[in-house]
């Protein structure tokens, strides 16, 4: 299922956000500008400004005043990808080359902070002193959680509570507040703004927990790099963590996360992929990004009885049936 089989009525708007983030990145440096715009040209879900306009929705939809918040969060998001990609010495992103691969480490920094400082360049039109507080605790919680990450690189004594932290960090706050921020560029009712952040909130957690889950399961086609590259950089996630609880595994399991780890992820990781997918640790971590989804669906409870309600559930629905 395609973004605009569910999408479909804001195709038009999200025409405007894709081209205002074209714009967004050209600039005085050529360089700067090819390396952003290859980023994006790269593609995504472009989930966060989906969720800014669906927030929008909830109040006085204008999209001249909701791009200026839709862009900036969608340029966040994708500057903290470009770090990712350095941290993680990965060569390809949905696909394609990342920037880090096609130019070097240095360049790839230099570019996610230059997108950093076009989306906070951007936000400059937005008149609402919350907003910008908002914008800025995420960034700095994203900060946090990207230094955790780094921290518990291939540290397997974690548990599932600091696992769940982490994403909270990295993933799920900047979609609570895109649909928290959409609401509140429109003037949407306070508690209606509530709501829609702890919609976002946990259907972020669900949204990382099935990323994890596809790391593993899926194909190098459907996620645009090898089957494991989580463990390869040394990334313990949710089904790993479960995976080492299961008595039967954990031996095996420990000795090839320490084989992967002394060869610096260079190295084949199919054994540690089959340890990980035979256990019962993909049912746990499913059955928990079900319960995400459960408890966005129930937030949705307090929202108007509009369309727009209907189809963030739908969005709901279909982050659960990413298949793998």
């Amino acid at each position: 299922m395609k973004r605009f089989d569910i999408f479909g009525t804001l195709k038009k708007d999200m025409d405007v956000i894709e081209k205002e983030l074209y714009l967004s990145v050209e600039g005085d440096s050529p360089e700067l500008t090819e390396t952003s715009l290859h980023l994006l040209r790269a593609g995504g879900k472009r989930l966060r400004p989906v969720f800014v306009l669906m927030g929008g929705k909830f109040g006085d939809y204008d999209i001249d005043k909701l791009k200026h918040v839709a862009v900036p969060l969608e340029l966040i998001h994708s500057a903290s990808l470009v770090h990712d990609d350095v941290i993680d010495d990965a060569d390809t992103r949905r696909g394609k080359p990342t920037v880090k691969a096609k130019w070097d480490n240095r360049i790839a920094m230099y570019t996610g902070d230059y997108i950093y400082g076009k989306a906070l360049e951007l936000t400059t039109h937005l008149k609402q002193p919350e907003i910008h507080q908002i914008l800025a605790k995420a960034m700095v919680e994203m900060s946090i959680g990207e230094m955790e990450q780094i921290r518990d690189f291939f540290n397997t004594e974690q548990d599932v509570r600091r696992y769940l932290l982490r994403i909270r960090r990295k993933t799920s706050l900047l979609i609570a507040v895109s649909c928290q921020l959409g609401a509140l560029a429109a003037d949407a009712d306070r508690q209606v703004a509530n709501s829609l952040y702890r919609f976002g909130y946990n259907v972020g957690m669900a949204f990382q927990i099935q990323d994890d889950l596809l790391d593993l399961c899926g194909t190098e086609k459907q996620i645009g790099k090898p089957p494991g590259s989580d463990m390869r950089q040394g990334n313990i996630t949710l089904p790993v963590i479960f995976a080492l609880k299961d008595s039967e595994r954990r031996e095996a399991l420990l000795a090839e996360l320490d084989r992967i780890h002394a060869l610096n992820g260079q190295c084949d990781v199919s054994d540690a992929v089959k340890l990980v997918t035979s256990s019962d640790g993909i049912a746990r971590a499913e059955a928990l990004a079900d319960r995400y989804i459960g408890k966005a669906l129930a937030a949705l409870d307090t929202l108007p009885d509009i369309r727009s309600k209907k189809q963030l559930r739908d969005i709901a629905n279909f982050i659960t049936k990413r298949s793998y």
